[in-house]
């Protein structure tokens, strides 16, 4: 694989969680894009503009620039920007330059993420973000982080959708010899964008993960489910039970423990990616215990992907023009992917005027 994915820009990205987008400026770079991110104040709508001032591109997001009710005054000569993005102060004279403005981005609030449009404003349609309703469904509790990755966001996309490399990477966090060695099934939709992947281990060993935070001992069946919504959303619906705790005729399975594992991979650059997780349960929602126990331990298998992939993206900078890259069967899901992504980046090569 070319360790440079290029990018969909007719797309929706994840560029914060709900709770890190509040008064004070967050500044992230999707696509290569800078943006700066805050709320209104009287109703708390998220405000996505872009991160430079055009008098001197200073940083927008960064001090001293600061909130004046819901503009952004910037903190190097005080031009003044509303939430449309048009500059309405400029120091030292009334006239305010017709070209004072920066570009204001297309924004979805919805199942606690910000969604951002980087694309042509005229062709986002909030109907096409996919649904990730665990996140702040009732009944359902969540631990969030989000790392940055030296790395092609294509990698991070690979690492999710062939999940074998639990048994090695996570060995006593997530992974046991059974992840690796079930077959698994793979569904392609190429016209909606979806690659589905899944392993139903009938007869596992329970990694540390679920042993600690569900009090199982013994051996599980172990169903994973992936989801993933091209480009940005990954979805992996993760079932276990001790062994012989089979399903209800009606498909329901109150003795089963669910875990949602959520994943928006946005990419920030290139060789740049944002690597937003989410664990969210039903089991144990009153437990502060279990809560901080999966915390950590999502954290840790988190940063040794973080690890794998740093060192991934430097190796493929020093190949030989050329080198062959091996693929199997459990890299059906990935190539699928990569052929899905390769599509959307297509389709969205037409140039886009935006206003800087």
């Amino acid at each position: 694989m070319p360790h440079m994915t290029a990018f969909a820009r007719n797309q929706w990205y994840v560029a914060a969680y709900s709770h890190e987008v509040g008064r004070e400026l967050l500044g992230r770079t999707i696509l290569g894009e800078t943006l700066v991110l805050y709320r209104t104040e009287e109703d708390g709508t998220p405000v996505v503009l872009h991160d430079r001032c055009v008098h001197r591109r200073y940083p927008l997001s960064q001090a001293p620039t600061r909130l004046d009710g819901d503009r952004i005054v910037c903190g190097y000569h005080g031009f003044t920007y509303d939430t449309t993005g048009t500059c309405v102060y400029v120091p030292g004279q009334k006239r305010v330059p017709r070209t004072a403005r920066v570009a204001s981005y297309p924004v979805v609030e919805q199942d606690s993420l910000i969604w951002v449009w980087i694309g042509d404003p005229a062709l986002a349609d909030p109907q096409t973000i996919p649904r990730a309703r665990h996140l702040d469904t009732p009944g359902w509790v969540t631990v969030c982080g989000m790392e940055p990755i030296d790395c092609d966001y294509g990698l991070l996309v690979d690492n999710l959708l062939d999940l074998s490399h639990e048994t090695y990477l996570h060995g006593g966090y997530i992974g046991t010899p059974e992840v690796a060695e079930t077959p698994i099934t793979t569904e392609v939709d190429e016209g909606a964008g979806i690659v589905r992947v899944s392993r139903h281990m009938d007869d596992a060993e329970c990694p540390p993960f679920y042993a600690k935070s569900t009090g199982i001992e013994g051996r599980i069946t172990r169903w994973q489910d992936i989801e993933y919504h091209a480009p940005c959303l990954y979805l992996l619906h993760a079932r276990i039970a001790p062994v012989g705790v089979l399903p209800e005729a009606d498909g329901s399975d109150p003795n089963a423990f669910h875990t949602e594992i959520t994943y928006a991979i946005t990419p920030s650059g290139d060789g740049k990616v944002y690597d937003f997780w989410a664990v969210s349960r039903d089991w144990a929602t009153d437990d502060a215990e279990v809560t901080e126990f999966l915390r950590g331990n999502n954290h840790t298998v988190v940063m040794q992907d973080v690890t794998a992939l740093n060192l991934l993206q430097e190796t493929l900078g020093t190949e030989r023009t050329g080198y062959q890259e091996l693929s199997i069967n459990i890299d059906t899901g990935g190539l699928a992917a990569r052929r899905i992504l390769a599509r959307l980046v297509e389709q969205g090569e037409k140039p886009v005027e935006q206003i800087r």
